[in-house]
């Protein structure tokens, strides 16, 4: 009988060390495709594969959110504060929120939505979202990066969408490097280590 149960023991300890492992290694080879371009806030191409001179972090939302993308944003704005005073946001670190709503969110609501939170429009935080001639096309293409860093997301019909809740940090070659919660649990300290720990 002890030997089934330290077999059973070890089958269960093996499963869960095994899925464990499985997420591990699938976040550290996840990255972003060189070739994916959406558009910016001011409908400028925005390539993720052009600059690599910095690390990203990537901010999904949509404005519609009553919740917790506006207070994932806000945590963002405080710790773009921090970055700024060290001296290394928009020269090592450049913040890109994504819209999983391409098709209400153009770059005039992106720019609303940007005008909401204090956020200068200058290049060293970029808002992206498809271009409206184009928007299968685009939506195509914002499924490649939330494809490439597990980020899901469904609009059950009524336009609240259901969404993971993580922002992701990525190198200069738009490889995963981490995950943080969003909303409330978004921890500025940790994040800002992170971020310094990678460029020191």
């Amino acid at each position: 009988m002890k030997k089934i149960y330290l077999i059973c023991s070890l089958a269960v300890f093996l499963g869960v060390a095994g899925g464990i492992s499985f997420f591990l290694i699938r976040d550290a080879n996840a990255a972003i495709p060189a070739n994916v371009s959406l558009i910016n806030q001011n409908g400028d191409t925005y390539n993720f594969g052009k600059d690599k001179t910095k690390l990203k972090l990537i901010e999904f939302i949509y404005t519609h959110c009553p919740d917790i993308c506006p207070t994932t944003t806000q945590k963002m704005v405080d710790l773009k504060k921090d970055l700024v005073k060290s001296g290394v946001f928009g020269k090592d670190i450049e913040f890109i929120t994504i819209t999983i709503d391409p098709y209400r969110d153009t770059p005039e609501s992106l720019q609303g939505y940007m005008q909401g939170f204090g956020i200068n429009n200058d290049n060293q935080w970029m808002f992206l979202t498809g271009e409206k001639k184009n928007i299968k096309r685009d939506l195509s293409k914002l499924n490649q990066v939330t494809d490439a860093l597990q980020f899901q997301y469904k609009d059950p019909g009524n336009g609240q969408f259901v969404h993971s809740t993580f922002i992701y940090l990525v190198d200069h070659n738009n490889k995963f490097v981490a995950k943080f919660p969003m909303g409330k649990d978004f921890n500025k300290q940790e994040v800002y280590n992170k971020i310094m720990g990678k460029i020191r």
